[in-house]
């Protein structure tokens, strides 16, 4: 939702808000707050935002350094955290340990932000942190408390109703089928797999979330009632959870230039604009997944078979970690020579959503990360999903139920199953894709979706009216 969208008469002069977010890690839950920060910046809403140190990548550090250089009035609050010993957790994946981390400092930031000048009016934290922040907001600071959701309604009804599902049907805490009432039925292999684990530090993380999260004064997220209409009237009219605080549809956000290292994203874009309209796939699975080398040799080959133009991002390794593999050892020999021309293969950054809006690109071939399916039904981009972890199953129910994408279910990934027969072979990605390309029905719904995306956020549109109606309670 662009600023200028959004009127600011309201919330001009002294009695102007004064809000302090709390991020977390990972560029997954850092953009979106960016985003939501950059749409009410103009609006008179004064902003401090909180900085943990060090901060976990270079990608980070390079996205803060960028808002506050656009954004010279917004605030920030240095949190340096308590040194943290993560021998004891094992095997647990980088940010998990990291979330850990800043939960364990959380209770520094009430003298923080009670330094804070202007006096804060409002605290909005990141979910992963709920646990730890609300009750510093509340009690100790006396301030309202929201948690700005980093995935869609659907998760943030599971994440809402599982704890009441363990403490009724599965008291041992094991995750198994869930029910989440007035939404959907989530079998448990839609479930992320690392719940599996009652022991895990990312369970008790999540369960302690979600019983605090209903506590919050307001919850905002990225997303619009015609893309999550059945989990958002659940969550509002109480299903979920009885009294569950108000929800907030505010999306789909877009990025500024200033929030993106756009000075890398010039070769694919360049190379775009001499590709025909809907011709290109776009092939990308997020900032935090690396695809094995084996089934990053078939996802070459379903490529080369499909016969359709592509642009693939290609990764090995997750996080921001440098990434020295040369892409021809990588993708085999030969392969970058038979698809000159008509694919275009980068290790580099890429500036998703302007790929997602250039109207050559047809098709995305996605994680279904939550920020990845917003960008695509905002711009009307047909998907064809392939989860990797986590959330991302879920999330694809999102898509299929839609209609703006596929989503083939028995498609994973080797280091999820662990199972040598879990490589979705060349021959089948390349039919799928083009199926998927040459499927009129997905590609309406799709436009269908981006419509509804731009009523939502123009003047008197959901998301519009969700945005004020957020504001208003901060007067």
């Amino acid at each position: 939702m662009s600023p200028a969208a959004m009127p600011s008469s309201g919330h001009q002069g002294s009695s102007a808000p004064h809000l302090v977010f709390v991020p977390s890690a990972g560029m997954g839950h850092l953009l979106p707050f960016t985003r939501f920060i950059t749409a009410i910046a103009d609006m008179g809403v004064d902003i401090s935002v909180v900085t943990a140190l060090p901060t976990v990548s270079e990608a980070e550090a390079e996205h803060f350094a960028g808002l506050f250089a656009a954004f010279p009035a917004i605030r920030r609050i240095d949190f340096n955290l308590l040194p943290f010993d993560a021998s004891a957790f094992a095997d647990t994946e980088p940010f998990f340990l990291r979330w850990e981390s800043l939960r364990r400092s959380a209770h520094l930031l009430g003298p923080l932000i009670a330094s804070a000048a202007p006096r804060a009016s409002a605290i909005i934290t990141d979910v992963t942190l709920a646990s730890e922040v609300i009750p510093v907001a509340k009690n100790e600071l006396k301030l309202p408390c929201h948690v700005l959701f980093t995935s869609g309604a659907t998760v943030l009804a599971f994440l809402a109703y599982f704890p009441v599902y363990l403490d009724g049907a599965n008291a041992d805490h094991l995750v198994g089928d869930v029910d989440v009432p007035g939404v959907r039925h989530l079998p448990l292999d839609y479930c992320p797999r690392v719940l599996r684990n009652p022991d895990g530090l990312f369970t008790k993380q999540f369960i302690v979330n979600g019983r605090e999260i209903a506590k919050a004064d307001g919850i905002l997220i990225n997303t619009f009632d015609a893309l999550e209409p059945e989990a958002l009237t659940a969550l509002r009219g109480g299903k979920v959870v009885p009294g569950f605080p108000p929800v907030f549809a505010v999306g789909p956000l877009k990025s500024t230039p200033t929030a993106a290292r756009s000075d890398k994203a010039d070769s694919p874009i360049a190379w775009l604009g001499e590709q025909p309209a809907r011709s290109v796939v776009y092939v990308a699975f997020g900032n935090c997944n690396a695809a094995a080398l084996k089934q990053i040799r078939e996802i070459s080959a379903g490529l080369e078979a499909s016969g359709c133009r592509f642009l693939w991002v290609v990764k090995t390794t997750i996080l921001d970690r440098e990434d020295t593999a040369e892409l021809r050892d990588v993708l085999g020999d030969g392969f970058l020579g038979r698809v000159q021309g008509r694919g275009l293969v980068t290790k580099e950054w890429v500036d998703q959503e302007a790929v997602l809006k250039h109207p050559a690109v047809g098709l995305f071939l996605s994680h279904a990360g939550w920020g990845s399916v917003t960008e695509a039904a905002a711009y009307g981009v047909p998907m064809l999903a392939w989860p990797t972890l986590g959330d991302h199953k879920i999330i694809a129910t999102v898509i299929r139920s839609g209609g703006f994408g596929a989503w083939m279910e028995h498609w994973s990934w080797q280091e999820e199953e662990e199972e040598e027969g879990s490589v979705v072979s060349g021959a089948e990605i390349g039919e799928k894709v083009k199926e998927v390309m040459g499927d009129e029905a997905v590609s309406a719904s799709a436009a269908k979706m981006r419509e509804e995306a731009t009523k939502a956020v123009a003047p008197g549109g959901s998301s519009y009216r969700s945005m004020h109606e957020f504001l208003a309670m901060l007067s």
